[in-house]
Order: structure tokens, then C-alpha cells, then sequence
């Protein structure tokens, strides 16, 4: 497992089938005192409630306009692309992508437009090809890429498709993605916000 980059200041992470269990895993126990924002896009249905209290570890359903803090955890809501305006999130209503709203395409271009290689993004199980487009913007400009190993996941059609697109990413299972997350150090500059 290579080293971590410096703290990022955002980190995005996509899933699909199986990722409420894999979702909690990379949390771990407990509220995390995270040195970055994070947030969270899953597919789901429109009419699914409480997720975010399911998902434990101090995750909260994002509003439109949201400010990303340091040390909180952000979920898209069913039925909304979530997008990164800097330091403030948007919501959208526009056409699902790949078949999804929220999209993790749209939730990882944006971020990676916004923080560029102060952005990680994180691809987890599911059955489709979601975010495959959007964990290469985030490797291209210059952020870090993590993918479930595809044999630890219980769809692995989505970190197949996310290594298609970066072959470079690192490929770690669940426990080793929560490493290095919890390895990420709170660095000076981050402390100061966007």
C-alpha cells in the first residue's frame, strides 16, 4: 500500500449494490474526527429514508448550498445529482446519468473541478459503470484514486469498470481503504478551509 497523499480536502466516494455494508466498513465504529469533508453518493431508491442514520459515523443528508466542513460526512439524496461549487454543494434534478441520480460520474467531475489534486475519490461495489468517468477526472487532475478490489466486492462490475479507467489507482480491500483514510494527517493548510 503506497503512501497517502497530504490530507485531501474533499473525499468522494461511489457505490451501488452492497454499498451500505461496505460503506460502514470503510467508516469503521464510531464518529471519525476526519480531517476533510466527505461525501457520500450511493444509488438508491427515491423513497428510501434514514439511510444516512444507517450509515452511522456521524453521516448527514446534504441540503442544497451545504458548506463542506472539515470532519463531516455528507450523503446525496435519492433522487439528485449533487454537485461541488467550491466549498458549497448544489443539488439538481437534471436527466439521470448512466441510468442514476444521484450520478457519482457528476458528484466526481465536479469535485475534482472544484479541488483538484486535493481530491480523492473512492469507487466501492455496484452494478454498473458509474463512476468509472468520474474517478479518471479525478486521477487527471492529479488527486488520488481508490478502488475496492473487485474479488472483495459483492458487485464488481463498478471497480472492474473504475480500473478499466485508471489502471494506476490503487486497488485495496475495505479495511485497508479505511486505513488510509484514517491515515490522512490534518495539515496546516487544510486547517484554513477552502
Amino acid at each position: 500500500m503506497r503512501a497517502p497523499h497530504p490530507a485531501p480536502h474533499l473525499v468522494v466516494v461511489g457505490a451501488s449494490t452492497g454499498g451500505l455494508k461496505a460503506v460502514r466498513k470503510i467508516l469503521g465504529p464510531g464518529d471519525a474526527e476526519w480531517p476533510f469533508a466527505m461525501i457520500i453518493a450511493l444509488h438508491r431508491s427515491d423513497d428510501s429514508h434514514g439511510l444516512a442514520a444507517a450509515l452511522g459515523g456521524g453521516v448527514r443528508d446534504v441540503d442544497d448550498k451545504d458548506a463542506l466542513l472539515a470532519g463531516r460526512v455528507y450523503l446525496a439524496p435519492a433522487g439528485y445529482h449533487l454537485l461541488v461549487d467550491g466549498p458549497v454543494v448544489s443539488l439538481s434534478v437534471d436527466d439521470p446519468v448512466r441510468f442514476s441520480r444521484p450520478s457519482i460520474d457528476v458528484l466526481f467531475e465536479t469535485a475534482a473541478d472544484a479541488y483538484g489534486a486535493r481530491t480523492t475519490g473512492i469507487i466501492l461495489t455496484g452494478g454498473n459503470r458509474d463512476g468509472s468517468r468520474g474517478l479518471a477526472r479525478v486521477a487527471a487532475e492529479g488527486g488520488t484514486a481508490l478502488i475496492q478490489d473487485p474479488t472483495t466486492a459483492e458487485s464488481r462490475v463498478m471497480p472492474e469498470a473504475a480500473l478499466d479507467a485508471v489502471p494506476n489507482a490503487q486497488v485495496l480491500s475495505l479495511a485497508e481503504i479505511g486505513q488510509v483514510l484514517r491515515a490522512f494527517a490534518p495539515s496546516e493548510e487544510f486547517a484554513h478551509g477552502y
